[in-house]
């Protein structure tokens, strides 16, 4: 992560595990691997070193819209869950539902962003944010989110790189705004 300059572009200090990222299409993150949106599309299993009695949120970033010499997006989140019992995803509370890597043409390699982080206690949320929408997303920063929830340093990460292929059109097409 120190290497392709996430450390300090979005957290300072590098987690000390590595989380595990296999989606359904048979791809797995490997700390900086090249995927493309067609094999990051659908919903990953994550998994890391979890304490049997821990809390965990994780979150899933772009950290280059709308590309890295360019990031005043900078940070989009495409996925965030609350409330993790142990690692196990399935019961924990989903913020914002999942959006695979969708950078846009000629935009080059952006960097996407597993966090895993250790809460201290339940966080009482109702709030949801569709897959269908990117309200909300633009312009996270991960510090805020650590910051706001009292989140501390990361206990995992893992990150692979993404550019354009056919799959981003159909992905935009389905967050166009409803009419």
């Amino acid at each position: 992560m120190d290497s392709n300059g996430i450390i300090p572009d979005v957290v300072d200090v590098v987690p000390d595990k590595i989380a595990t990222i296999k989606y359904p299409s048979g791809a797995i993150v490997e700390l900086g691997s090249e995927l493309t949106p067609t094999q990051v599309k659908d919903v990953p299993n994550v998994t890391w070193e979890a304490e049997a009695d821990g809390i965990y949120a994780v979150l899933m970033i772009d950290s280059d819209a709308p590309s890295r010499e360019n990031p005043k997006l900078r940070e989009v989140l495409h996925w965030s869950i609350c409330n993790i019992p142990g690692n196990d995803l399935s019961k924990g509370q989903t913020l914002f539902e999942y959006i695979g890597a969708g950078p846009a043409k000629e935009t080059g390699l952006h960097r996407y962003i597993f966090w895993v982080f250790k809460q201290k206690d339940v966080y009482p949320t109702d709030q949801f944010v569709s897959k269908t929408t990117i309200e909300g997303r633009a312009n996270i920063k991960t510090r805020d989110y650590v910051t706001k929830f009292k989140l501390g340093n990361p206990v995992a990460g893992n990150y692979f790189v993404a550019q354009y292929d056919n799959y981003v059109d159909t992905l935009l097409e389905s967050l166009k705004p409803q009419k």
